[in-house]
């Protein structure tokens, strides 16, 4: 259950993390009236559950009132990767001087939470990880332990952050914790010019199995969905549309956001987030097919499993079932690793189904898969 910017921005503000001040509205008449209220000037982004906003046209800076009810007027209606835009937020500028990134989600593979943090912020963090991978700390978090004082201390010294952050990194994880959420992410953290820390811009995914003790989200949050996106919750899947080419599926959150970084570090672009998690039966993987091969800007798939108590002898025979099932028309690269991988590996080959390969390692199968991709 994702939210829009504007909710994540205000449970922020409700746990104590600074924001510029800001108001929503589906209206370019009154988008010229919170211009005035926030001193004339505004930044206007499209409020739709997808990233790449800027590149859309979809985050632009009014000058003045005037120019914010226009702008508003132009971005309203807009499509953004399938989604149309029906409500703006309008926010004061903020004279930034550094960007940082920083996020915690979950990692069913080892049990936890990952903190993921860049002194880098602003950009996508796959391209920062691709580019500069030692720019990006990836720090496991103990749920019992949580984040203290000195744990977000020592995210912040892994990442290159400044000691100012650490009181938000604190409240973060209260955000996840508090608020049955499995990923919190905000990008950019900024340094103003007058040295403030402020979240200018936030993504929060909260935990479906929690719907009932977070009421108040679950009738604001389902408005112009993205088509595969509700395809997928309608079929339990934990499904992100992305704005690439190689279709992912992993089990466990960390696995999948590492194998998203090594697919753009081979020059290829994720087209989605799909974590299946500890279960790959056959009806999971024809689901996560089915969903992935529905996006025509898909070209290739990664599947990239290591097998815990989901043996990979189940995946494979869970695939082997998919493939037909799923009427599969795009290569599949498949990576098994863990429990029982050298019989999963042995029933992939004995189906030696055309456009399924196999690869021994993570690069070597998003390295393939990005070349099956730029070659389709």
């Amino acid at each position: 259950m994702d939210l829009y910017e504007h909710q994540a921005r205000q449970l922020f503000e409700e746990y104590g993390i600074p924001v510029p001040r800001a108001e929503v509205t589906d209206s370019p008449k009154e988008a010229r009236e919170i211009a005035r209220r926030l001193g004339g000037r505004a930044v206007v982004k499209a409020q739709v559950k997808t990233g790449g906003r800027g590149k859309a046209g979809g985050v632009r800076l009014a000058a003045d009132p005037s120019a914010a009810e226009l702008t508003a007027r132009q971005v309203l209606g807009m499509d953004i990767k399938g989604h149309r835009v029906g409500t703006v937020m309008l926010a004061e500028p903020v004279d930034v001087v550094e960007e940082f990134y920083v996020s915690y989600a979950l990692d069913r593979t080892a049990g936890g939470f990952l903190a993921i943090a860049s002194a880098q912020g602003g950009m996508e963090i796959e391209e920062v990880a691709a580019a500069r991978p030692e720019a990006v700390a990836r720090i496991p978090v103990d749920r019992a332990e949580g984040v203290t004082s000195a744990k977000a201390g020592e995210i912040a010294s892994a990442a290159g952050l400044p000691p100012q952050t650490v009181d938000v990194l604190v409240r973060l994880w209260q955000v996840l914790l508090r608020e049955d959420a499995r990923l919190v992410e905000v990008n950019p953290l900024v340094r103003t010019a007058q040295g403030r820390i402020l979240a200018l811009d936030g993504k929060v995914t909260l935990d479906d199995n929690a719907r009932f003790r977070q009421a108040r989200w679950s009738e604001r949050v389902e408005e112009h969905p993205d088509p595969l996106e509700a395809a997928a919750a309608e079929r339990g899947l934990t499904y992100v549309r992305l704005d690439g080419e190689v279709g992912v599926i992993g089990n466990g959150a960390g696995l999948v956001m590492s194998t998203l970084d090594v697919v753009a570090g081979c020059g290829a672009r994720p087209a989605n987030f799909l974590d299946i998690g500890g279960g790959a039966s056959a009806q999971v993987m024809t689901d996560g097919l089915s969903v992935i091969l529905s996006d025509p800007a898909v070209k290739s798939v990664l599947v990239n499993v290591f097998g815990g108590i989901t043996a990979c002898d189940a995946v494979a025979e869970g695939i082997v079932a998919a493939v037909d099932t799923a009427r599969l028309t795009k290569p599949l690269v498949v990576r098994l690793d863990g429990n029982s991988a050298a019989r999963g590996r042995a029933i992939l080959g004995e189906r030696a189904h055309p456009l399924v390969e196999q690869a021994t390692t993570m690069d070597g199968a998003a390295r393939r898969a990005g070349e099956l991709a730029h070659t389709a």
